[in-house]
């Protein structure tokens, strides 16, 4: 029964990573920064997709569940994330 239970937690665990990642990518193609997956896409995605689904999770009241709101929050989260990411390195390359 445990080997169970925390073979199903590494599922989940890999399962929102994918996912993340997932995110990342469509954020980054619906910015226009890129078709192809990159690190700064998918970095983003991970964290966005953690902040965004949690909060829209939570302004929701719907707690931390597989939600719509949740998927819609994680995609806005890692455009916020890119958003930011590519105004910072625009900010350097002036300097």
């Amino acid at each position: 029964m445990a080997a169970r239970q925390g073979r199903e937690r590494q599922l989940l665990i890999l399962g929102i990573l994918l996912f993340g990642m997932l995110v990342g990518w469509l954020a980054q193609l619906a910015l226009g920064l890129g078709t192809k997956p990159d690190a700064q896409s998918l970095i983003a995605g991970l964290v966005g997709s953690f902040v965004g689904g949690a909060a829209f999770s939570l302004i929701a009241h719907e707690g931390f569940r597989l939600r719509p709101s949740g998927l819609i929050g994680s995609f806005f989260g890692a455009v916020v994330v890119l958003v930011i990411w590519e105004a910072v390195n625009k900010r350097r390359v002036k300097k």
